[in-house]
């Protein structure tokens, strides 16, 4: 353990130092205490400004663990029930056959409602009704609970308009309330990330030049899409411009999310044990919510998938694999998670948008593994 804040550390810099990255943050935590701070690289390449560990990253679907997590602090008080009817919240929501979901389907990518028009634009997500409305009438691809499927974007519209109705409050306000506030984190840990602190937050970049003018990158087949939907439209494909737009990064979108690697790294670790005073739900609650609940091929995307409840389950590749790990990757290669078995919370935030390469991610875990 003593070393793994240096090991961490040059790990870190030599991805630096080679050009693989740009810009990394690094926490770990053990058993509520946090072990690793480590940074490393350019926040903005443009200006030269240093990565520290206050600054935040955009980490998209890595941020859905963070709206997980939400619904489980809601879940201990008895504000909402898994099994829960999504219609009993949002009567809307039944349209088209769609009535049976529940607050579980949400939250395991099962409700049948993965995708969005091709045509749909980057704009179209700064208008959060507008959003709700056209999910809640879609027609679903499959019968809600009878199959999983990655809901890439309309997982955050989802759970986040569920929070919304039973609490009346944005799901931003919810976080900031019961989770990031509590454990003093609320200036690092965001969906919707208020206009004073866009300065701080670090610049991301393709590693490959993104199409110039108005060329967008081809839809992507959806099997079982109907006519005219995709599982995420051209226009919003995760590349840095997109990540780095002020407008849609002050918008609530808890498909994704904007944080600090200690931030989110100390909300994995409040998960599991007391920090500081404060533990964001018990352990019978944590062994429901990362419990293995629906498995098998993953109708989008036709790879074998776990999932726990908004939580990827039994690992994320690389050296913390198992029954007792729980998580969520971001497509740009971010990551955060958690291992029950050893009490230990890893988060890994990069600016490079290495779509689809965790090799950052495994590196660094390996790294932490050596010294648990």
């Amino acid at each position: 353990m003593d070393d793994m804040q240096g090991d961490v550390q040059a790990v870190l810099d030599r991805l630096i130092e080679s050009g693989a990255e740009r810009g990394l943050q690094v926490a770990v935590y053990r058993n509520g205490e946090q072990v690793v701070e480590a940074v490393a690289g350019v926040a903005d390449a443009e200006t030269g400004r240093l990565v520290t560990a206050s600054t935040p990253f955009f980490a998209t679907s890595t941020g859905k663990g963070v709206t997980a997590t939400v619904v489980h602090v809601l879940a201990e008080r008895g504000v909402l029930d898994y099994d829960t009817p999504i219609v009993e919240l949002w009567p809307e929501f039944g349209a088209h056959g769609k009535e049976g979901a529940t607050l579980q389907h949400a939250l395991t990518h099962s409700t049948g409602v993965p995708g969005l028009p091709v045509a749909t634009q980057p704009e179209d997500f700064l208008d959060w009704d507008g959003m709700c409305a056209l999910i809640a009438d879609a027609e679903p691809w499959w019968e809600p609970g009878t199959a999983t499927g990655y809901h890439a974007q309309t997982f955050g519209w989802i759970v986040g308009e569920i929070v919304r109705r039973v609490t009346g409050k944005r799901i931003s306000q919810v976080l900031h309330d019961e989770v990031a506030g509590p454990l003093g984190v609320a200036d690092e840990l965001f969906f919707g990330v208020p206009p004073t602190e866009m300065s701080r937050l670090a610049r991301l970049e393709d590693p490959v030049p993104a199409a110039s003018g108005d060329e967008q990158p081809p839809a992507l087949p959806s099997p079982g899409a109907p006519d005219g939907w995709v599982w995420a439209p051209p226009a919003t494909a995760p590349v840095a411009a997109f990540g780095n737009r002020a407008d849609l990064l002050a918008a609530d979108i808890p498909a994704t999310g904007t944080m600090t690697a200690r931030a989110v790294a100390r909300m994995y670790a409040a998960l599991m044990h007391d920090v500081d005073g404060v533990r964001l739900i018990s352990e019978s609650r944590l062994r429901e919510a990362t419990a293995l609940a629906v498995e098998g091929v993953d109708a989008v995307f036709s790879f074998p998938v776990q999932r726990g409840l908004g939580y990827a389950v039994g690992g994320l590749g690389g050296v913390f694999e198992g029954p007792a790990v729980f998580g969520m990757p971001g497509s740009g290669g971010t990551a955060a998670f958690a291992d029950r078995a050893s009490g230990t919370a890893v988060a890994v935030l990069k600016n490079r948008n290495t779509i689809g390469d965790f090799t950052t991610m495994h590196q660094v875990s390996a790294a932490v593994a050596k010294r648990l």
